[in-house]
């Protein structure tokens, strides 16, 4: 199984500085699935244009791990409409190339924090291929319980006018409900559950109790 992964991964993986803790379950996971790790030649461009030098020569050494694919397969024709239609400057461009070579089957897995490329990788069909560090993890961790390493997640009772609402946990239900930070406020008196892994926000669970009385008039369109 040939793994794809792009640039952020990488920086992930090698900077100095650890962005997403999860990197090294990622890596882990590979080695013990036997996925071979590669990289596209754009990658190794694109990092090649960073100005601290220091760092740097360091990612260079470390590109010594992977397999470098060093010629770009022709884009497929979806390819090409979708990047006419989305495609704004070099980096966008750079996307499309990378996604190219899963649509083209020269890779069987795409790895990406890149929200763009997950939306290109929903509209080509291939979101079966492509996904992000959490959702590789929640994949093969289902698929392979046997190598599973689990830990135990001790669950906390909490108010939620103590949770940070800023925490990266929260931003996908920002984007999606544009006045969730002012419920939030109004809910802050009330109880939530939740799981803290290496003192991550994992999991939360917030229970709305109702009753036969429940007034749903505030529910547009009516309940």
């Amino acid at each position: 199984m040939k793994v794809l992964l792009d640039t952020n991964i990488v920086i992930h993986r090698e900077a100095s500085t650890v962005i997403n803790e999860d990197i090294g379950v990622l890596f882990r996971w590979f080695d013990n699935l036997h996925y071979t790790k590669c990289i596209h030649k754009i990658t190794v461009d694109e990092i090649g244009k960073y100005r601290d030098q220091k760092l740097l020569k360091t990612i260079k050494i470390k590109l010594a791990n992977y397999n470098v694919l060093k010629v770009s397969t022709p884009l497929a024709e979806p390819i090409k409409n979708l990047s006419s239609e989305l495609d704004k400057n070099q980096n966008d461009i750079n996307d499309t190339i990378i996604i190219n070579e899963v649509y083209n089957e020269r890779a069987d897995l795409l790895i990406t924090e890149d929200k763009k490329l997950l939306r290109k990788a929903s509209l080509l069909e291939i979101a079966d291929k492509v996904y992000t560090i959490d959702a590789f993890l929640e994949k093969v961790t289902a698929e392979n319980q046997g190598l599973a390493d689990y830990k135990v997640l001790a669950v906390q009772k909490q108010y939620f006018g103590n949770l940070n609402i800023q925490d990266s946990f929260f931003d996908s239900l920002k984007e999606d409900y544009p006045s969730f930070e002012k419920w939030v406020n109004r809910k802050s008196e009330e109880t939530v559950y939740i799981c803290r892994s290496d003192n991550r926000l994992m999991a939360l669970l917030y229970l709305k109790i109702e009753n036969k009385t429940e007034n749903y008039a505030d529910i547009s369109s009516p309940f």
